[in-house]
């Protein structure tokens, strides 16, 4: 056994006999929290979210749920009870040790912040709006569990990290301020991670996860973004997001420059954001010690923010449309109930309760010796192989740490010991002052097989004033392989062929490697992860040798069987009738004459996703219709591919599947709106700014469960026309028959429309329609303005909207958001399996019609190959060793009508016993556990470590001169635990060795 371990266990031992032999006292109580002191002042908590604490005295429930990669299990993680003794423990802080021991070996998401207050608001995976992330059909990534350890009341807690791509909300709130309606909001930061990417929010924003105007959010905001509303560079600052503006104060000359607004240094951070009729305030403060200082105090930013149109939903690490380029690390964060507005003293009331939960950095921590300051988050070894690893130690208690021992704790058959001697434990003679910190490196040689799990970094010492023994561990991921590297790969060359992809390993290694059945799984963003490259049984890799891997012509899009004489393609781009094509690789390969060419599978769609209801919604087994968002490429007596197989949280962990049907009918995708006109009570109709692929007889859900407000659904009897809408383009004055605007598209003589904010405008009737602009010659109207209206604000014509078979209940505002889900896609036979929101729906065209059935199985992505086709596919030189199907290595989405390039993606490389090689996030954290590198870096322009996408996107652009560029290794098989210091973009060299001609800026 490890020395440390022995050490460890009798410190542990010493710790408990102590404890019984003292007299019991009993336990304290729990501490208050700040949703105590908010309802003591009459502005209970409508929302309590935290990861490191209880918020409340009296909560027992659940903080957090983590899930588990290796088995996809969840653990709720709860709050740690009092304990009488010796050394009594008042608790009410998480329970980490339950975390650590839970996701042991393996890496865990954050699935949920429970809600602590009795509303149940939980923060959950943020969905797709309007803006998509990485996840599967544009879900947000989940946090990483372990990527934020703090100490907070003397014990180890965690953070929610959040990096570009990552987020939780919750679309379907109750109790939170809607309208203009007060409320106020706090959080507690990592003052030290920010970046200028929109948006890193806490707070109120829209239930449809979609910008719906000024004013239709309100949150704390924490980066240093340049746009709008800002302090003096570089920031970062305390601000607000109040949608279409982060706000950190109102000039009266409108500039953007807020020159009393500080620069924070602090590395724990309170802020506050509040708003009420007419007026909003923001506060900030170190969260280590002091008050909070006001950022701002004073009016709305102008009329289209006042009154506000908040909508209510809860968002956490994101903008209200999804935005999701920001950073940062959540602690804890509370939102008051609607109608309500914390005075000063409460607020400085929370902040002393934050100050004296003793927030501080964690105890302990693990890194490379060669870069203490920014740890890689991962370890990398080839078996056998030694490397310097350091464990630092930091007094966060307020006395002298006496007797301190640092140890590392090694998986089996591998060995730790202190750098220079032949010991496993190195020990510090001298007390520690508090706040001091303290290191020691090991040497750690790894075992002989391949690995992968955690490397632990344990500490052991007594309290100098009380005399308590205490210890803290912390795991660092640790991966031993091959020394085989994801070396260069190319999505384009830069010619009219997109897909002109390859793919190259490298054996950076000096002996020979056996790559039989070892598998690389290749995800593009947001796209389901159906297949992974499987290389054949007997492949070697020669030391020093290159494997690459070609992207074929074309690939199955779903799976073909035996008897099947039409398959279904992904491209038929260059294919003509009578070429012999190749389908499959090595013993599984056939050949036959290619009868007829149809056409290839189009873009897939997803199952509908609605708003605020969802954000997923499951069609059952047996059903023979699907909602979709879009019905495009879709045609009767074709087939349809449904996929099913996806779980939900999203995280990338298995495996997808199609099963196929004949469609019978297309009707209408869903619909994701709102409401033109405020709706009140009684009203038989809605307004709304879109009726295309609305029916009668669609049942519609209307608002959230909040103060002066309630569900209801409503089912139309009458689709009529959809609003127009437009903005002002100048200010307007009193008595003005004249407005200049945005947008005169759809707008004639004759029709009525209203001037002005929801609730503040004007109803006239448009006498001519001229020209857009400022400078155009705008819209014509009767009567004369009665006051004046700013540029900016609205210009609807509401339409007729939809009939409604009963009367509403209750009043809905405008900007209110709806979903629709459509008609869908009828198709038989019925399913036989379950599909849920957001996973693939496609289009499977007509396919390719083969001259004899196919005789064997092969799977989605198996190669489909035809040598005559130089438009399509890998085409370049040398000859691939090995030819894929798919997927390709970029997709599209529609976003604000526009299709999309989607050129991130992630790559894993597995042995045959299915453990990890090599893994790489390109272009962005598609897939944030696989990747390597510091991800913490903050500032503008920062987001975290991966590899440069080689089309220049992802942030980054192709450097000068590079033509033909691929993303590459320099030099060949470089691995410095860095995604993205490890690769350059490069003029594509495959098979040859890579030239590292320059970085991506």
């Amino acid at each position: 056994m490890n020395r440390f371990v022995i050490a460890f266990a009798l410190a542990l031992v010493g710790t408990a006999w102590m404890s019984s032999q003292q007299s019991s006292k009993g336990a304290p109580p729990r501490p208050k929290g700040p949703c105590d002191i908010y309802v003591a002042a009459g502005d209970p908590c409508v929302a309590a979210h935290s990861t490191t604490r209880a918020l409340y005295a009296s909560y027992k429930g659940p903080l957090y749920q983590v899930l588990r990669q290796s088995d996809g299990k969840t653990l709720d993680i709860g709050v740690v009870e009092p304990v009488a003794g010796a050394h009594p423990d008042g608790g009410g802080y998480a329970n980490a040790a339950a975390q650590d021991a839970f996701c042991a070996h393996t890496y865990c998401w954050i699935t949920k912040v429970y809600d602590q207050s009795p509303k149940h608001n939980d923060l959950t995976q943020a969905p797709r709006g309007g803006f998509s992330g990485p996840a599967l059909g544009g879900f947000n990534n989940l946090p990483l569990a372990d990527m934020a350890p703090i100490t907070i009341m003397g014990h180890k807690a965690y953070g929610v990290f959040i990096a570009p791509g990552m987020g939780l909300r919750q679309d379907d709130p109750k109790g939170t301020a809607v309208d203009d309606q007060a409320e106020g909001q706090y959080w507690v930061i990592n003052g030290l991670h920010f970046n200028d990417g929109c948006c890193f929010d806490y707070g109120n924003a829209e239930i449809d996860s979609r910008d719906d105007d000024n004013g239709t959010m309100e949150t704390t905001y924490y980066g240093n973004a340049l746009p709008w509303f800002h302090g003096q560079p570089p920031g970062p600052w305390v601000m607000t997001d109040q949608e279409n503006n982060l706000v950190g104060c109102v000039n009266e000359d409108r500039t953007k420059l807020c020159k009393d607004l500080p620069t924070v240094t602090w590395r724990f951070v309170t802020a506050m954001a509040k708003g009420e009729p007419h007026h909003w305030t923001s506060m900030g403060g170190d969260a280590h010690k002091g008050e909070l200082r006001v950022m701002f105090n004073g009016g709305r930013v102008d009329a289209t923010y006042d009154p506000m149109r908040k909508q209510g939903a809860i968002l956490l690490g994101n903008g209200g449309d999804n935005s999701n380029g920001s950073q940062g690390t959540f602690y804890e964060g509370a939102m008051t109930a609607a109608g309500t507005f914390p005075t000063d003293a409460t607020d400085q009331a929370v902040q002393a309760n934050v100050v004296a939960a003793h927030y501080d950095v964690p105890r302990l921590m693990i890194a490379p010796a060669s870069n203490v300051a920014k740890p890689s988050g991962l370890l990398t070894f080839t078996p056998g192989a030694t490397q310097n690893v350091t464990v630092t130690f930091t007094n966060t208690t307020d006395a002298p740490a006496t007797g301190l021992k640092l140890g590392l704790t090694t998986p089996k058959q591998w060995n730790a010991v202190v750098e220079g001697t032949a010991e496993t434990v190195k020990t510090f003679p001298d007390p520690i002052a508090p706040g001091g910190s303290v290191s020691a490196t090991f040497k750690v040689t790894s075992g002989a097989a391949n690995y992968n799990g955690d490397l632990l970094g344990e500490a052991a010492w007594t309290d100098s004033t009380g005399g308590t023994k205490q210890t803290e561990k912390i795991a660092a991921k640790v991966r031993s392989a091959s020394a085989v590297k994801i070396n260069e790969f190319r999505i384009a060359s830069g010619s009219a062929n997109p897909t002109d992809s390859f793919i190259e390993l490298y054996n950076a290694g000096d002996k020979s490697v056996d790559l039989s059945n070892w598998t690389l799984t290749e995800h593009v963003a947001q796209q389901a992860i159906f297949s992974a490259i499987k290389i054949p049984a007997g492949t070697q890799l020669a030391a020093h040798s290159s494997y690459l891997l070609g992207l074929a012509n074309s690939g199955l899009a779903v799976a073909a069987r035996p008897g099947d004489s039409t398959i279904y393609v992904r491209n038929t781009k260059g294919i003509s009738a009578g070429d012999t094509i190749d389908l499959g690789i090595g013993a599984e390969q056939e050949t036959h004459k290619v009868k007829s060419v149809g056409t290839e599978a189009g873009t897939a769609t997803t199952v509908w996703q609605p708003l605020p209801d969802g954000p997923v919604i499951t069609i059952p087994a047996g059903s023979t219709n699907v909602p979709v968002m879009s019905t495009k490429g879709f045609e009767v007596g074709q087939k349809i591919a449904i996929g099913y197989g996806a779980t939900y949280p999203a995280v990338a962990r298995g495996v997808e599947h199609y099963e196929v049907a004949t469609v019978t009918a297309v009707g209408k995708p869903g619909t994701q709106a709102y409401l033109a006109a405020d709706a009140p009570a009684g009203s038989t109709s809605i307004k709304v700014t879109s009726v295309a692929d609305i029916s009668v007889g669609d049942k519609i859900r209307l608002d959230i469960d909040s103060k002066g407000h309630g569900i209801e659904t409503v089912s139309v009897t009458r689709v009529g026309t959809q609003a127009k809408h437009t903005n002002l383009a100048a200010n307007a004055s009193a008595g003005a028959t004249n407005i200049k605007v945005r947008n005169v598209s759809d707008f004639a003589t004759g029709d009525t429309i209203t001037i002005g904010t929801p609730a503040n405008h004007q109803t006239v009737t448009i006498g001519s329609v001229g020209s857009r602009g400022p400078n155009g010659t705008g819209i014509e109207f009767s009567p004369a303005l009665e006051q004046a209206h700013a540029k900016d604000e609205g210009v609807v014509e509401p339409g007729s909207g939809l009939e409604l078979a009963a009367p509403l209940k209750f009043s809905h505002a405008a900007n209110l958001p709806f979903s629709a889900r459509g008609t869908g896609i009828t198709f038989k036979p019925a399913t036989a399996f379950a599909h849920s929101s957001n996973e693939p729906v496609r289009p499977l065209g007509t396919g390719i019609e083969l001259d004899q059935p196919v005789a064997k199985n092969h799977a989605i992505d198996t190669a489909v190959r035809d040598a005559q086709v130089k438009t399509a596919g890998y085409q370049g030189s040398p000859e691939p060793n090995q030819w894929f199907g798919g997927p390709e290595l970029s997709a599209t989405y529609v976003r604000f009508g526009r299709v999309t390039p989607i050129n991130e993606g992630n790559m894993v490389l597995r042995d045959g016993a299915g453990l990890v090689v090599d893994s790489l996030n390109y272009g962005g954290l598609v897939d944030p556990w696989a990747s390597e590198g510091y991800q913490a870096t903050s500032g503008a322009h920062q987001g975290g470590c991966y590899v440069p996408s080689p089309v220049g996107t992802g942030g980054s652009k192709i450097p000068a001169g590079i033509t033909n560029p691929s993303a590459s290794r320099f030099p060949d098989g470089a691995d410095t635990d860095s995604n993205c210091a490890d690769f350059t973009v490069q003029s594509a060299t495959p098979g040859a060795p890579n030239s590292g001609a320059g970085k991506a800026q």
